[in-house]
């Protein structure tokens, strides 16, 4: 076929034509998949796509760089780049007609991968990407076709901006924007599911107070017990997964000699236990704020799993979430006497959507990469040997084990005090070892013993605190922690990859 370029005419228009086209393709598969309650819209597939495949050292440091702010990062620089490509599939149309359809091929084949490569693809996930697709074909046709047949009478066309195709632009651009809106509104699913958790009344689960006990008495310490909206969230989902109680399941299968699939019901049927218990991710630095203290009501899975008798040679279970993420958990740690649990609720409301509505896992003692599976929907029990699981194959160990581990919360960094008698308190943490005393030192002097306020159980962190004298100038404060029976805390700096961080923290504070 010979090749055809277009009529001499200023690029400008053009340019406009596949940014246009390309926002009101996004804008028609986003309202799609809203109003099909398809999870993943295409940008957000795309998104947990780049994150899948992304190294894991990459991703560390995007999380401690952005820390929250991380998945917004992505979407919005996933966003501007296609926004560039709309662009530039325009200015290319001067050049050659058919080099904006095949941009428009390209990001299509790429919003199909990533829908393919998400667990349990449903036909309809695809629709969406489907619809768009066909939106950037069919305007950008006909924002050309205005182009190359404007009239030479049109004095707006000698200014190089077509009158028509201004006044068409305009309206699209408007109709893309109002149809992107509409579909967030109507994002029925997510609405849904929100209500009926808010509605979700579950027997036998309270909302324990903290125990008086456990807290220290000194202004400014972090609240030994953690609100569920404070509570640090790490995952791999740019779209929270949106789970009716009711469609919910658990299977549990594998190296076992009977097979069980649990629904939310029979969850609740057999009765829920409540414990305190503290969670970190292994991404936490040193004096990070990556860990909370939350009061978790759910199914104890040591007798679950007491009823689906691991075969011999079982020493791993596969964990998997809605959304596909998997972690390898210890056989050991989800059937000793630690409690682990299917958990439901987190201070005595069901779990919050961000926080793995309606079931997810918590293991006392284990860093969340290798046990706490938001969303959880399958258990296969097997061997460590027969599998690798979302980041142990990113290269971070396999089995996961807290380390101990404390803060100085008072004074904070590059505070300033008055000198004399001031106060110091922070936290400290050996989940399901439990911490027998701490710390702290100051600008290199002797270490000092401080109080230690009691908990309920080792598997939660306590709160520490004292005093101490200060001349005025900068000084450098210390603090460490020992477990029951073990040597104190290590002051051998290690990064969190593989599996956790070491290191005393220290906190630069001027007397005044």
């Amino acid at each position: 076929m010979q090749d055809v370029r277009m009529p001499q005419v200023p690029r400008l228009p053009w340019l406009l034509a596949g940014l246009v086209a390309g926002l009101t393709g996004l804008a028609t598969s986003y309202f799609l998949a809203m109003v099909l309650t398809v999870r993943d819209s295409p940008v957000v597939a795309v998104s947990e796509l780049v994150i899948r495949v992304t190294p894991g050292p990459v991703v560390e440091h995007a999380i401690a760089l952005l820390q929250h702010h991380d998945k917004p990062v992505l979407i919005g620089t996933i966003i501007v780049l296609l926004l560039v490509l709309f662009a530039t599939a325009g200015w290319l149309a001067v050049r050659r007609w058919w080099w904006p359809y095949v941009i428009f091929v390209v990001l299509g084949v790429v919003g199909v991968g990533a829908v393919a490569t998400e667990p349990r693809p449903q036909p309809l996930d695809y629709l969406p990407i489907a619809v768009g697709f066909a939106t950037w074909i069919i305007t950008f046709g006909a924002f050309r076709s205005m182009i190359v047949r404007t009239p030479s009478r049109d004095a707006s066309a000698e200014r190089g901006l077509p009158r028509r195709f201004v006044l068409t632009a305009g309206l699209t651009g408007v109709a893309a924007l109002v149809l992107g809106a509409v579909g967030r509104s109507i994002g029925v699913g997510r609405r849904h599911v929100e209500e009926t958790r808010r509605l979700l009344r579950l027997p036998g689960v309270t909302n324990r107070r903290p125990p008086d006990q456990a807290r220290i008495g000194i202004s400014g310490i972090t609240a030994w017990q953690t609100p569920a909206e404070s509570f640090y969230q790490v995952d791999t989902a740019i779209a929270v997964p949106t789970i009716e109680p009711r469609e919910w399941s658990l299977r549990i299968h594998g190296m076992v000699e009977k097979e069980i699939t649990l629904t939310y019901q029979q969850l609740l049927d057999r009765g829920l236990e409540q414990k305190w218990i503290t969670l970190n991710c292994v991404s936490n630095p040193v004096g990070g704020p990556l860990i909370g203290n939350a009061w978790w009501s759910g199914l104890r899975l040591a007798d679950l799993l007491a009823e689906a008798k691991p075969k011999p040679g079982a020493d791993a279970v596969k964990q998997t979430s809605q959304d596909g993420w998997t972690c390898g958990t210890p056989l050991d740690a989800l059937t000793d006497d630690r409690g682990a649990m299917l958990a439901v609720a987190m201070n005595g409301e069901p779990l919050p959507l961000e926080h793995g509505f309606p079931v997810r896992t918590i293991v006392p003692g284990l860093y969340g990469y290798v046990s706490a599976c938001k969303w959880v929907v399958d258990m296969e029990v097997t061997r460590f040997d027969d599998f690798t699981a979302y980041w142990t194959k990113r290269g971070w160990g396999e089995k996961g084990p807290v380390k101990i581990g404390s803060r100085i919360d008072v004074p904070r960094q590059d505070a300033e005090v008055q000198s004399g008698r001031i106060n110091v308190a922070g936290m400290a943490w050996h989940q399901h070892v439990g911490i027998d005393s701490v710390e702290v030192s100051l600008d290199g002097g002797a270490w000092q013993q401080v109080r230690v306020a009691p908990s309920p159980t080792p598997d939660t962190w306590v709160q520490w605190g004292g005093s101490i004298e200060v001349e005025p100038g900068e000084h450098l404060l210390r603090v460490r922690a020992t477990s029951p029976g073990e040597a104190p805390q290590t002051g051998v700096i290690r990064e969190v990859l593989p599996d956790g961080a070491t290191g005393w923290h220290v906190v630069q504070f001027r007397a005044m």
